[in-house]
């Protein structure tokens, strides 16, 4: 049986509108804090696509008012259900501006009240790094870089595996200076959640912005060359638990 849902979210970006209407509106402003790759087709009744290789979705632009507000919706599935997102952008005094998203839409079975948490935390959590983006590197298209851990045993907790192998401090709080040790990137934790089966770390580096969905998966944005990195990460992940792996069975 569907249902229907919504999630709000409000967020403040150190930066103006036209900043934050780049992030939300352009593919490559979406791919520097969001999942990607996009393409946008930037007009009423344009189409929104991410091609992930493993996912892809396509939407249709109901909404467009450059600057101020955007919204589009999903191509809908055999049973009905699709997801919408909606942005309204509002300048404040002193450059910075006032983003309110919606995300809706109808779920099918086997979707409920875990689904609409972790989607509530996940945003929280991208909608933060949008505004880092926006106050950090505006003006530097991003390359969405994701990596995948591998399948673990149920009930493993493996957060604390994950720090040791980057070399985090399991304390670290939003502001700490750290060092992701196995790829020499030095920076500063910017978002920290603990909670369960929802914990994240981002890092904001030089040229990057490094964020880890608990011990699920990684999607960094980076700001240089991103060649190779995808592949790189993914051997960071298969290497820590391939070493977890064989200290348990040990």
């Amino acid at each position: 049986m569907t249902r229907e849902f919504e999630i709000k979210k409000e967020v403040e970006v150190e930066g103006t509108p036209e900043q934050v209407w780049e992030a939300i509106a352009t593919g490559p402003g979406i791919d520097s804090w969001f999942m990607g790759p996009h393409t946008v087709d930037g007009r009423l009744g344009g189409r929104m696509s991410i091609d992930m290789g493993f996912f892809q979705e396509a939407s249709t632009i109901t909404a467009w008012e450059p600057g101020k507000h955007l919204a589009y919706e999903s191509d809908k599935g055999e049973d009905g259900t699709f997801h919408a997102m909606e942005f309204l952008v509002e300048g404040r005094d002193q450059g910075s501006t006032v983003l309110r998203f919606v995300h809706s839409g109808i779920l099918g079975d086997g979707w409920g009240d875990e689904y609409l948490d972790q989607s509530s935390k996940g945003w929280d959590m991208y909608l933060f790094t949008m505004a880092q983006y926006v106050k950090h590197f505006a003006g530097r298209p991003g390359t969405y870089v994701f990596a995948q851990w591998p399948q673990q045993p149920e009930g493993a907790d493996n957060w604390p595996v994950l720090m040791r192998a980057l070399g985090i401090p399991s304390d670290a709080e939003a502001g700490s200076p750290v060092t992701i040790e196995p790829f020499g990137v030095t920076g500063v934790v910017d978002y920290v959640v603990r909670h369960d089966a929802h914990n994240f770390l981002g890092v904001r580096g030089p040229d990057g912005l490094y964020r880890f969905h608990g011990t699920s998966a990684v999607g960094h944005h980076l700001f240089g060359d991103a060649t190779g990195q995808a592949e790189k990460w993914q051997a960071f992940l298969d290497h820590a638990v391939g070493n977890q792996a064989g200290g348990q069975a040990s």
